[in-house]
């Protein structure tokens, strides 16, 4: 398993504009459960589906009028 970790700027605290929601909502229609902090989102996928899960954020956020994507990938579960 990967945890995937983004942010989508511009950042406007209680005000996501569609370029940080379409990111999401595209990821959990996929059936990847995102959790949303406040200073940026996560979820966790199959090894064999990180690169559709940053494919579809970088996509989703850019079409929207996103100016800046920050992903991290990591490996999770080990001891």
């Amino acid at each position: 398993m990967h945890r995937v970790e983004f942010t989508v700027e511009p950042f406007i605290e209680g005000q996501p504009g569609p370029h940080v929601v379409a990111p999401i909502e595209a990821l959990t229609a996929s059936g990847i459960e995102v959790e949303v902090g406040p200073f940026g989102s996560s979820c966790l996928v199959e090894a064999t589906a990180t690169a559709d899960a940053v494919g579809i954020i970088v996509r989703e956020a850019f079409a929207r009028g996103a100016t800046h994507v920050n992903i991290d990938v990591a490996l999770e579960g080990l001891p």
